[in-house]
């Protein structure tokens, strides 16, 4: 009688055993394949040397391991694609709303120009220069101590001169200090969100000038 060598789970579902039926899709069966080849291994078991209830067992275990994590898996994945459809969808409610992101311009209009600042720590001193197309400096702000995180400021268009600036586009600088030491700080510029699309890594906002940014770049929401 032909003997049929014992075979565990891991070995009957290791790459290159095609010794199973396929589904109608021709993609091979996990599950179909470890119960054929199962049945066929007590069926041409060796009588003087038959499989025990203990093998068995452990070779069904193994199966509904392995079925349980394809079904895991595909249930994360669900989860997944649901997050960011969600995410997507909630990104849509910014439509129209300002937005604080990385930039050093910032536009002025009726004697009012919001910016930001993001410092990664506390300081004591921070100074926002605003220049004017040419570059020029035309006002210093001291805005004194501030805290670390996200700081917004207004300009109201008046010049060191004491003239009102004309309404368009400017830049800015800012110097931060705690103590003797300069900070490093990220500049903020305000802007709008124009539309929303999806995106394998979530949404994609597009903010005009700016181009396109993603979630993470959104540093406040106005």
């Amino acid at each position: 009688m032909e003997q049929v060598q014992n075979s565990s789970a891991a070995q009957i579902f290791a790459p290159g055993n095609e010794t199973a039926a396929s589904n109608k899709n021709g993609v091979v069966d996990p599950q179909d394949r470890f119960l054929k080849l199962l049945v066929t291994q007590m069926q041409n078991q060796d009588p003087l040397n038959p499989l025990d209830n203990a093998e068995v067992t452990s070779q069904l275990a193994q199966i509904s391991t392995v079925t349980g994590l394809d079904k895991l898996n595909d249930t994360l994945k669900l989860m997944v694609s649901d997050l960011d459809a969600m995410r997507s969808l909630e990104a849509t409610s910014m439509i129209g709303h300002g937005v604080l992101i990385q930039g050093t311009s910032m536009k002025l209009e009726d004697e009012l120009a919001i910016a930001g600042v993001d410092l990664p720590q506390p300081v004591d001193e921070l100074v926002v220069s605003i220049q004017d197309s040419s570059g020029i400096t035309i006002r210093n702000m001291a805005l004194g101590e501030k805290s670390e995180g996200v700081n917004t400021f207004v300009w109201d268009g008046v010049t060191d001169s004491g003239t009102a600036a004309v309404n368009g586009n400017y830049s800015f600088t800012v110097s931060a200090k705690q103590g003797d030491k300069d900070i490093s700080a990220t500049t903020l510029s305000l802007t709008t969100v124009n539309s929303v699309s999806p995106d394998e890594k979530g949404a994609i906002l597009d903010v005009g000038e700016f181009g396109f940014v993603g979630m993470s770049d959104i540093k406040q929401i106005f």
